[in-house]
């Protein structure tokens, strides 16, 4: 199969342990010269083999702090290895390579990648989640998804900033 597309990766949890925690969302944007998808996958439809089909033609995965949060856990939680399946790049070590240090939200701050939602976090997501199990808030899931959508987009215009600097 001729893998034609970068994908660009991040999930939401209900706490950073695996042990303890689950996967509440999988946010992954396939993009390549010509087209771009976006696609979610929430609470069940997380599964090992939902993940692998949609990433079934990406040559290349980009994750922030992939390494050594979205990968594990998945692997922890859907015993999926996707870096087994899928070349990765962090590209938080993309930063670190060029004095860019800190989350992604700063990192976005100091290259001048906006936001929308400015004032949602990973412990307001864990929260949106909860409201929406709990009480059935269809308005906390939408803005959960929305807030990970941000994360995922920013993801490609990130790796579009560090380009030129050759990642």
């Amino acid at each position: 199969m001729i893998k034609i597309y970068n994908a660009y990766l991040d999930i939401e949890t209900t706490g950073l342990n695996p042990i303890s925690s689950y996967i509440t969302v999988v946010g992954i944007l396939l993009e390549n010269n010509y087209e771009e998808y976006f696609y979610q996958l929430i609470g069940p439809e997380i599964t090992a083999y939902n993940i692998m089909i949609l990433l079934e033609k990406a040559h290349t995965l980009y994750t922030y702090n992939g390494s050594r949060f979205d990968l594990p856990f998945i692997k922890e939680k859907l015993g999926l290895d996707l870096e087994e399946h899928i070349y990765h790049q962090d590209l938080m070590y993309s930063c670190w390579k060029r004095g860019l240090y800190g989350g992604l939200k700063r990192i976005e701050k100091k290259l001048g990648i906006t936001r929308k939602l400015k004032n949602i976090d990973g412990k307001m997501a864990v929260i949106l989640w909860d409201h929406y199990i709990e009480y059935g808030d269809i308005y906390a899931l939408r803005l959960l998804l929305e807030y990970n959508r941000e994360d995922v987009i920013n993801l490609k215009i990130l790796k579009e900033k560090l380009l030129p600097l050759n990642l």
